[in-house]
């Protein structure tokens, strides 16, 4: 494993700040300092940074938290224009986990976070189903059914997006399953679920039909429910949860060995 990804994974500093520390001189491999962010770990190498020592975190070792993420936060660690982050919110003891996808900055609600990156990346690119409250300006018509139902390819998904994104064309798959629950005026609510997390893909798909998502909630990521959750408070996994998530973890580690055995 890379020496930058090593310190990211196993102790609170992000990868770019793993980076600094090493360029700073602040980091050492058996006790000579190294200023490679890319040098391979060894077996039986010992790292320490800041003449701390950093331990490789025992294999089926993470802590998952559930946050319930409010509007006019960004889910980075830091933002260019100095927007408030999920970092700014959350304690310290949290500072080094990492989000499970994203929630953009005017959206809220569940957000999973974890000290183990490998996990995360699983779980990013997975299609487990997450579950929306949202609100649009229009009516729903035939059309957005339809490609709820279907599916939806764009060539150009840039409306919807947002102005600095550099995704064009997106490929939508069918909704999970998609509920009207009221229309007042020209707004309507649904609760929809899809097993995608694409950038903004809720917003690039309405928009797309010439209607603005004006609230957007995620209330449910796989089977793990926002419920009573306060906004900007964190809970961990439950005992359940847990079981559920090694469960998964088996299961794909299973897959993976089959697909390159072939057996």
């Amino acid at each position: 494993m890379r020496l930058n990804k090593f310190i990211s994974h196993n102790s609170k500093y992000s990868r770019r700040e793993a980076d600094r520390l090493i360029e700073a001189g602040e980091v050492k491999i058996n006790k000579k300092t190294i200023l490679e962010f890319g040098y391979e770990l060894q077996d039986g190498d010992q790292v320490t940074v800041k003449n701390k020592a950093i331990k490789a975190k025992k294999q089926g070792e993470l802590t998952m938290i559930v946050y319930n993420k409010p509007k006019g936060v960004l889910v980075t660690k830091r933002d260019d224009r100095g927007r408030a982050t999920i970092y700014h919110k959350l304690p310290g003891k949290y500072r080094h986990f990492v989000p499970i996808g994203r929630l953009d900055y005017a959206s809220e609600g569940i957000l999973l976070l974890t000290d183990a990156p490998e996990v995360a990346e699983l779980l990013m690119t997975s299609d487990l189903p997450r579950t929306y409250n949202i609100k649009i300006d229009k009516p729903v018509t035939q059309m957005m059914i339809d490609a709820m139902k279907g599916g939806l390819h764009l060539e150009d998904a840039s409306a919807g997006a947002h102005e600095r994104s550099s995704i064009r064309s997106m490929d939508f798959a069918p909704f999970a399953s998609f509920e009207l629950r009221g229309q007042t005026g020209k707004y309507t609510k649904l609760r929809v679920t899809i097993t995608e997390g694409k950038n903004r893909e809720l917003r690039r798909f309405f928009a797309h039909f010439d209607a603005n998502v004006v609230d957007l909630k995620r209330v449910a990521f796989w089977g793990i429910e926002l419920n009573n959750l306060p906004t900007n408070k964190t809970r961990y996994f439950t005992r359940r949860e847990y079981d559920d998530l090694h469960k998964l973890l088996k299961k794909t580690q299973k897959k993976e060995k089959k697909d390159v055995t072939g057996t």
